[in-house]
């Protein structure tokens, strides 16, 4: 595990004392001196802070109120707040003078100074840096009389830093003037400036790096893994053993395919799919996963490194993987070990019963979309797959239908968009929502058979009473819900909610329904994709409101590329090997752990007590990690599709586009381009035809002259005036559209919402 402050405190909870050989090996520290020595420079600081006390030569965390953990979000002006994990908290504003050295993006532990009133947020300063937000940055380089110096590209921080030679760029004269990436070697320290080495010379602007290139130096993603870890990987075992098989189901006689848009030859091909028909006519359906925990152990270095990077990213032809490329994965006949989920359904998609093993499987042949097309509809020039395949495939084809009906029925629901997102998973992955496009026909025919799995293994889980790694996510605002419905009913399609002051996913199946037969229907399944809020893992169950699960849904199926996926492995391993059975040994009574007859019959704690004790720990201490890993890789992703959109639009600036108002603020409005799916900004500046009065409350623009207005859903021609790619900041100007104004539109406003004060404006 990586050594920050936050992730040493991260080990103490519930105010108990603990051993430094326990932090020791929670840290990894235990076979390095230097991260030794590391390790007991930060215990003793802590202490000296008051943020630790030492008793018996063991160290226990104080407790303290007026502290408070959060995340720096500051501006280019200057001032910052804290914005707390829980969205219900308050966010802390911090002066400049409070910040104590830190920066946008570190997480900070915050003194509260003063309690927030009316509408003023409550103030602090910063205690304590628990983890730097920003391992590396962006500069450009510029010359001073006896130095170097790196100016980041990000204007939200405000400092320089002293650049040194480095094996990258020894002579730092060919640096000057040019766009650099800087690798920290020191914080500020005192009156000391922050040091740097530059790693790479991206160019004289950001524009002449590649977009790919830009993001991961942005973000300080590392695309290659240390030689230890490579090494570890490549050690593995390509090959099974006899004592493998030990304790397992053996199912390498069963014809398993695995079905994925992978690139030939990928080691992350974690889920196989087996069908056998039952003797009463029922389907016997094999989710087969990958037993990646078996051989990724905790506190190893493969298991460090899967912690460290959290999540697979995939960025457009580079993927930064979870694990480095091992014998994992599953290949064409030869044999892997699995986690296997057996689940019989009948011909409606009804889950009948189930039962999950650890097991041994061999894959027959990978399939990709276009092979399953081909199987699915095909023609003269399609190559004939064997019959037992084609039968097979046609089947998983009907039972998935199956499924999605039931998921259909449920509440849950998809968004048809017409450019795929960049889909790292096969079930809804990263996004708030599972989303489909025409050509993903491999995703959407695996898709239904994982959501199953994952919600039949995690609901498993909670049956028994066992710690687990939950996906949960909570209804869409209301108000950014009727923002929406304003925008489509301007359109002339009149949405509504099937109650007045809640949001229920049915809602959503409705909308799409009727948005699909608009004219701009893949603006607005991204406008309405928008509406929704993401989904994160919690070590609590809770409903998923896309999927419209009530309780009891995760993560299973892609320990390749998740890493709470691996914890929730860990956890069925511990069933398999530790699980007891009935309610004590002398009990005649015995229910089987691996088999859904189990439900509803335990009574008693499955688990021995220390084990469970272990496995919550683990999952406590890895999950805030996770949920941030987990937002670095959505921003990544965003990030990149706005650079490549900024691109396009560099080359189209003065062209005049149709386009429609997506967002109206004090400022101006956002305008998305119909033909090209990207928004920009027309500022209250540029419209100099009469003076513009903000109506937040009817989200209105309107003029008081020429009674002309701009509402949400207006249709309107704008020019691309300028466009700046770091930023990606698309300027427009209104060249014609908007509406008329009625009197109505026109009669003075009551008191509505707020409009963004400065202070937030420069944030977002």
């Amino acid at each position: 595990m990586e050594l920050s402050i936050k992730n040493l405190l991260d080990n103490f909870a519930d105010d108990k004392l603990v051993a430094p050989k326990v932090l020791e090996k929670k840290m990894g520290c235990e076979d390095d001196p230097a991260n030794l020595h590391q390790l007991q420079i930060a215990l003793d600081a802590l202490e000296r802070v008051g943020i630790l006390v030492k008793e018996r030569g063991k160290y226990r965390r104080l407790k303290d109120e007026n502290l408070v953990e959060g995340k720096l979000r500051c501006s280019s002006k200057g001032f910052c707040f804290a914005i707390q994990d829980d969205d219900s908290s308050e966010d802390i504003y911090i002066r400049e003078s409070q910040l104590s050295n830190a920066w946008n993006g570190d997480r900070v532990l915050v003194q509260v100074t003063k309690e927030g009133r009316r509408r003023r947020s409550p103030e602090g300063e910063v205690r304590l840096i628990l983890e730097r937000g920003n391992p590396s940055v962006l500069a450009r380089v510029r010359r001073l009389e006896q130095s170097w110096r790196g100016k980041p590209l990000d204007d939200r921080l405000l400092f320089e830093l002293e650049l040194l030679p480095s094996e990258a760029v020894v002579d730092l004269k060919l640096a000057e003037d040019q766009l650099v990436h800087v690798e920290i070697v020191r914080y500020p320290l005192g009156q000391y400036p922050p040091l740097g080495k530059i790693t790479q010379i991206l160019g004289n602007d950001a524009q002449s790096a590649a977009d790919t290139e830009l993001v991961c130096c942005k973000y300080g993603l590392n695309r290659n893994f240390s030689e230890a870890v490579r090494t570890v990987a490549a050690s593995l075992p390509s090959k099974l053993k006899k004592t493998d098989l030990k304790n397992r189901l053996d199912l390498r006689s069963l014809l398993t395919l695995a079905i994925t848009d992978e690139p030939p030859g990928s080691a992350f091909v974690d889920a196989a799919f087996s069908l056998v028909q039952t003797p009463t006519g029922d389907w016997q359906l094999g989710v087969h996963i990958a037993d990646v925990s078996h051989y990724v152990t905790p506190d190893s270095p493969l298991d460090r490194e899967a912690s460290r990077r959290g999540t697979t990213i995939c960025l457009r032809g580079v993927t930064l993987p979870l694990l480095p490329e091992s014998p994992l994965g599953f290949v064409p006949e030869q044999e892997r070990l699995a986690v296997s989920l057996l689940v019989t359904l009948n011909g409606a998609g009804e889950l009948l019963e189930y039962e999950l093993q650890p097991s041994v499987i061999q894959v027959d042949q990978i399939l990709n979309s276009a092979q399953v097309q081909a199987i699915l509809t095909p023609s003269e020039a399609s190559p004939e797959p064997t019959p037992a395949v084609t039968e097979e495939v046609t089947q998983l084809a009907r039972l998935s239908q199956a499924l999605h009906q039931q998921r259909l029925q449920r509440g849950g629901f998809e968004i048809s968009l017409a450019q795929a997102y960049l889909h790292t998973y096969d079930d809804e992955g990263l996004l708030p929502a599972l989303t489909v496009t025409p050509a993903a026909i491999a995703h959407s025919l695996v898709a239904e058979f994982l959501l199953l799995a994952n919600q039949t293994v995690i609901s498993h889980l909670q049956t028994l009473g066992v710690p687990a790694v939950y996906r949960v996510q909570s209804p869409p605002e209301l108000y950014d819900v009727q923002e929406l419905l304003k925008l489509t009913g301007n359109l002339g399609i009149p949405l509504s909610l099937s109650q007045e002051d809640t949001v229920q996913p049915q809602d959503y199946q409705n909308f799409i329904r009727q948005l699909a037969t608009s004219d701009v229907a893949p603006l607005l399944m991204e406008l309405l994709l928008e509406t929704l809020k993401p989904a994160s893992d919690s070590a609590v169950s809770g409903p998923h409101f896309s999927l419209a699960s009530v309780q009891g849904y995760g993560h299973f199926t892609a320990p390749l590329r998740r890493y709470t996926d691996i914890l929730n492995h860990r956890v069925l391993h511990a069933i398999f090997a530790e699980g007891r059975d009935r309610r004590s040994s002398r009990s005649k009574e015995q229910v089987n752990l691996r088999h859904s007859s189990a439900v509803g019959q335990i009574s008693w704690n499955v688990l021995p007590p220390e084990i469970q004790r272990e496995l919550e720990a683990a999952i406590t201490l890895h999950l805030p990690h996770l949920q941030e890993r987990e937002k670095v890789a959505l921003q990544v992703m965003k990030d990149l599709d706005g650079l490549m959109k900024v691109k396009q639009m560099q080359e189209r600036t003065g062209e005049v586009f149709r386009g429609l108002i997506t967002g109206i603020q004090s400022y101006g409005f956002f305008v998305e381009l119909e033909e090209l799916m990207v928004e920009g900004l027309v500022h209250v500046s540029s419209l100099r035809d009469d003076w513009y009065e903000y109506r937040s409350r009817q989200q209105t623009l309107i003029g008081r002259k020429n009674r002309r207005q701009y509402r949400l859903g207006d249709r309107v021609e704008v020019q691309v005036k300028n466009v700046d790619y770091y930023r990606q900041q698309i300027d427009l100007v209104v060249v014609g559209g908007g509406s008329e104004a009625t009197e109505e539109d026109l009669e003075e406003p009551g008191v509505g919402p707020e409009t963004p004060s400065t202070m937030e404006a420069e944030l977002e």
